[in-house]
Order: structure tokens, then C-alpha cells, then sequence
């Protein structure tokens, strides 16, 4: 899509990464956050660009995707959609084994922001901080369904969970001497 090379453009072009007031992020891994803005913008003069929605209907910013993106439409349903994860990355980690991609299902199933079937894409830029500032100096775009990514399975438990009275077999109060 040349759409999203427009988007790399503009974002290339700025003095910065900014947040939507204008100013600059203060830590670097605020900073994919911010450019999702920037993102919204260019792909909305060619489809309507949107933080997805539940199946209730509610928008939810938090968890996979960023962006959902009717292209060539006016508003939902019209157009092809696609969804956009947005990603910032710096070139001496871009190696690393940690996690960098995460998408979890939602607790419930009304929390799922993904509501079609549709491509998936992840813009990944490229982040370097000169003097104070955090500039987009390259992207990637990356089609998530080719992607293999890991199946992590973890068994948890919240304070709440782990210290209910019958799972307790022992408690005390200590004597704090001040």
C-alpha cells in the first residue's frame, strides 16, 4: 500500500516525535504510542483510521492491534479493512531474543478487538534519540500471518487469588520493634 510509505514519509519529516500537544516523550518507549497518531492521520485521507473496537462496539486502546483501517471508506464497513500494530525498535536490539511482538486473547470474549477477517500488518520504525529528541530514522513493514511466533503458557495468579483464607496454612503477625 503506497499509503503507508506517505505515512513514513510524514513521520520522517517532522521535527521529532511529538505527542499530540506537541511535546516530546519523555522515555523511548513512549514513543510508539505517540507515533501511532501520526499514523492515524496520513491513513485517514485515504480510508478511515481508528483505535478498533470490541464487539460491544466500545473503542480499547490497550492490546493487539493499534489501528484498524477501512481502506478507501468513509466509515466502518466500508472499504477493505486491515489491521495495524505499530512497533518502534532500535538497531542494536534488533537481534535480541526478547519479546518485542505480544497478542494475548482477552479475558472475555467481548474484549477482542478483532472483529474481521482481514490482513495484519505491523509498521515497525526505527528509533534514535539526537540531542533531546526521538526521530523515526527507518521502518519496516512486517505481514504478521507469516509470522511464528512462540506460544508462552504461564500459570499465574493475582495477591487476591494466592492468598485466599483456605489456601493460607500458616499466618503470624510479627512483633515490629521500632
Amino acid at each position: 500500500m503506497l499509503e503507508l510509505y506517505e505515512v513514513i514519509k510524514k513521520i520522517k519529516n517532522t521535527a521529532g516525535v511529538k505527542t499530540e500537544e506537541g511535546k516530546t516523550p519523555k522515555r523511548v518507549n513512549d514513543v510508539g504510542n505517540y507515533i501511532e497518531h501520526y499514523v492515524k492521520d496520513v491513513l485517514g485521507k485515504y480510508g478511515y483510521a481508528i483505535t478498533p473496537k470490541t464487539k460491544k462496539g466500545r473503542q480499547k486502546s490497550t492490546g493487539y492491534p493499534d489501528i484498524e483501517f477501512w481502506y478507501k471508506g468513509k466509515k466502518e464497513g466500508e472499504g477493505r479493512v486491515v489491521y495495524i500494530e505499530i512497533k518502534t525498535f532500535n538497531e542494536k536490539n534488533i537481534n535480541s531474543p526478547h519479546r518485542t511482538f505480544y497478542a494475548s486473547p482477552s479475558k472475555d470474549e467481548e474484549g477482542i478487538k478483532i472483529r474481521f477477517d482481514a490482513p495484519h500488518l505491523c509498521m515497525s520504525f526505527k528509533i534514535e534519540k539526537l540531542g533531546s529528541e526521538y526521530y523515526a530514522t527507518g521502518f519496516k513493514i512486517v505481514d504478521l500471518s507469516k509470522l511464528k511466533g512462540g506460544i508462552k503458557r504461564e500459570f499465574n495468579a493475582s495477591n487476591r487469588e494466592l492468598y485466599k483464607k483456605d489456601l493460607v496454612i500458616y499466618e503470624e503477625n510479627l512483633d515490629f520493634i521500632k
